[in-house]
């Protein structure tokens, strides 16, 4: 196997960050220990990038622009894109977020890898709803809807001191948002009155 037959390989079904799983799967005939030899070679040259331990991204021969919010959802999963990544993205609040921020049923994490910060908050698995797919480019990210962006934010951060656009909160759909307070169990009325 050559490094142009891998990246045909991946790229074809729209691998451009894999596991090594995904080799041994693409590869079944070759050997686990060749495999693992050829992309330690392939990572020396600089045409695959690790971006955490098993999870690696294709450099070369063209970078293919994955966007760090699709970068979030591969690095930990089950995740989706959420707090001030989501709230930036819709307006809500006026900073760009510094790492991309999600949610996930697993324990709380951190990654930094050459694309930045990735920041991971637990909730448990009957709070991990009010997502939907988004496309970037060729493609998808989960994120959280602009009123679970909001709920997820105000369950842990304090509100008192964000700046948060209440004209464009204002707009927001007030029953989902309702919804995904109940989720965590928060009395929308309290919190809106201290936005």
């Amino acid at each position: 196997m050559t490094f142009s037959d891998l990246y045909k390989g991946l790229t074809r079904l729209g691998y451009y960050l894999f596991s090594f799983e995904d080799i041994m799967t693409l590869y079944p005939g070759e050997k686990r220990d060749n495999l693992k030899n050829m992309l330690h070679r392939w990572k020396e040259k600089g045409w695959v990038y690790t971006l955490k331990k098993g999870l690696y991204e294709m450099n070369y021969p063209d970078d293919p622009g994955i966007p760090d919010m699709r970068i979030a959802n591969v690095l930990y999963s089950p995740s989706y894109v959420s707090l001030e990544t989501a709230l930036s993205h819709y307006n809500i609040i006026p900073e760009v977020a510094v790492s991309v921020t999600s949610v996930t049923t697993k324990p709380t994490r951190t990654f930094r890898n050459r694309h930045g910060l990735f920041t991971y908050h637990t909730v448990r698995p009957g709070a991990f709803a009010g997502y939907y797919v988004m496309k970037e480019r060729k493609f998808d990210i989960l994120i959280a809807e602009p009123e679970k962006a909001l709920v997820d934010y105000l369950h842990f951060a304090d509100v008192r001191n964000e700046r948060i656009d209440k004209k464009v909160v204002s707009k927001l759909n007030r029953g989902k948002i309702m919804r995904y307070a109940a989720l965590y169990k928060m009395d929308w009325g309290k919190i809106y009155a201290d936005l």
